[in-house]
């Protein structure tokens, strides 16, 4: 029997062909595997049939997060090329805007990275990792927040992961996006949603209950599990704001259903804290960690992709299902050719 806090029990193999390097067209035609627990059954349907199964008393949590064009490119002063990848803001001691940015290419404090229209980087300090502490200026002003994001809108690529081995091209302005995406400030899609088109939100608004969170999924979700036993591991934190009123809606629900990973670390994190003032939005920083020892106790449903080897999210699908049973759906799923990860197929957790 594996033991469900080893890293090496979260290994997979996954066909190389079987990486969706581009969208489902339309979204719904994308395969859905919906695995029924009580049943232990499992049905092969597509996202054209996702509302024969979705349960009609749950409500339906979504992540309205919007994804920044957060990749730009320059180069140093002295001439070499630099990536640069925006992580989040942060605020030093002076009150000033900074921001937490991946940068591939070699730099040190006080570089500065020319980039397009007039517009500079400066490395003010180097961070954990590969992350590094910057200040963006235009002429002598340095951004704030707003002129930042405009700046990213201006010069910025989308940030597909780096598992689709292609750069971004303009159908990724769209597709590698939520069409109720509304909140500027993630740098990677909450995937689950992408298999929603207009036409079936507009459905699903009409005859299920709702509700949007926002939660900025961050770099770290391509972060790779180095520790050996996973309970070691110390999670990224990634914003996270809940309306008074999708809060009382997820207290009073009977059934949760969370499209995405994003939207159920949420809901989770939401439901264990404690002394909430729920007359306004709750803002916050989430880390919650979910595996197999600390387990998701508040949602009841899940809809999701699949999901890379030996990462944190498939270490909380197996929280809901257990390892054993996740490894052979992900077996069953390999077989019959769904497609993995950000733009592949889904599957409906029941």
């Amino acid at each position: 029997m594996e033991n469900e806090f080893l890293l090496e029990s979260y290994d997979y193999v996954l066909p190389k062909k079987l990486i969706a390097t581009y969208p489902a067209s339309p979204r719904e035609s994308a395969k859905l595997l919906v695995y029924d627990r009580q049943k232990d059954s499992i049905t092969h349907s597509d996202f054209f049939h996702i509302f024969d199964f979705i349960p009609p008393e749950a409500l339906i949590v979504f992540n309205d997060t919007k994804v920044i064009k957060a990749r730009i490119y320059g180069h140093k002063e002295s001439g070499g090329n630099v990536e640069i990848l925006f992580h989040r803001k942060i605020t030093d001691e002076r009150g000033d805007d900074r921001y937490l940015v991946q940068i591939k290419g070699r730099v040190k404090t006080g570089s500065k990275i020319i980039l397009q229209n007039g517009y500079e980087c400066v490395v003010e300090a180097i961070a954990e990792g590969t992350y590094r502490e910057v200040a963006f200026f235009r002429g002598n002003k340095q951004l704030d927040f707003t002129n930042t994001l405009a700046m990213f809108e201006a010069l910025g690529h989308m940030p597909i992961p780096p598992y689709i081995k292609r750069a971004d091209e303009a159908l990724d302005l769209m597709e590698y996006q939520s069409v109720f995406a509304k909140h500027y400030g993630a740098i990677a899609a909450p995937t689950a949603s992408l298999h929603f088109s207009s036409f079936s939100m507009e459905r699903l608004q009409k005859d299920f209950s709702h509700c949007f969170l926002t939660l900025h999924v961050g770099a770290g979700t391509f972060a790779g599990i180095e520790t050996a036993d996973i309970r070691n591991h110390r999670m990224h934190t990634e914003s996270l704001l809940i309306s008074p009123v999708a809060m009382e809606a997820i207290d009073k629900a009977s059934a949760i259903l969370c499209v995405g990973t994003t939207a159920l670390r949420s809901v989770e994190y939401y439901k264990r804290l404690q002394d909430v003032d729920k007359k306004k939005p709750l803002c916050a920083e989430c880390d919650i960690f979910l595996h197999p020892g600390n387990p998701v106790l508040c949602t009841h449903h899940l809809l999701t992709n699949f999901h890379l080897p030996k990462s944190s999210l498939l270490m909380l699908v197996s929280s809901m299902i257990g390892l054993k049973k996740c490894h052979e759906l992900y077996n069953i799923a390999i077989e019959k050719s769904y497609r993995f990860y950000s733009y592949g197929d889904g599957m409906l957790i029941l």
